[in-house]
């Protein structure tokens, strides 16, 4: 099952849900929402440093679960970053959505849990994926070439009529007699092939 679809870049600029999260909107961290509002905070920070952290866009209600960086917490300026602004956690984030690459790029207020954040096309990851894309299908092609093969050579009659014993004379026999034909020994092959 291929991870995405064959033109992301065309899929992003015209499916409406893309369009809508392309904008820059309000969002919202959505986890533990039955906790008080200090443990919210506490646990905001521990999963952002673990690398997770479950967020909304408030305008039409999408939950995303996003997650920064291969090793976890990276304070880099790359996916997670405390230090650029006072107060906020800058975070990206980089997965696949409905078969096209994109990069979540926005920033939740420390102490009231929400921000701004939006969608985008991820060019680059998109290229590897269409990379990945096209030699899973040349794979494929591969596979089923390699399979019509087989059936060819599975379905070329043999050589010589020996491999097939007395089946072969048998079936011939009981074919003739009942078509009222006589087939000289050196026939038996194509006919052989016939009454298949």
């Amino acid at each position: 099952m291929p991870r995405v679809v064959p033109d992301q870049k065309g899929k992003f600029e015209s499916d409406d849900m893309f369009r809508r999260l392309a904008r820059e909107s309000e969002v919202r961290y959505t986890g533990y929402r039955d906790r008080p509002i200090d443990e919210r905070r506490q646990r905001f920070q521990n999963g952002v440093k673990e690398g997770h952290t479950d967020i909304a866009f408030m305008t039409n209600g999408t939950n995303m679960s996003l997650c920064f960086g291969s090793n976890g917490f990276n304070n880099n300026g790359k996916d997670v970053d405390f230090d650029k602004e006072q107060g906020k956690v800058q975070l990206r984030s980089s997965f696949i959505l409905n078969g096209v690459c994109v990069r979540w790029k926005g920033w939740i207020d420390l102490e009231r849990l929400d921000g701004v954040g939006c969608l985008e096309y991820d060019e680059e990851n998109a290229a590897e994926e269409n990379r990945a894309l096209q030699e899973e299908i040349e794979k494929y092609k591969q596979r089923i070439r390699e399979f019509e093969d087989k059936q060819r050579a599975f379905r070329v009659p043999h050589s010589s009529a020996h491999g097939h014993g007395h089946h072969a004379h048998a079936h011939l026999s009981s074919a003739h007699s009942l078509s009222h034909h006589h087939a000289s020994a050196h026939n038996s092959e194509q006919n052989n092939i016939q009454v298949r």
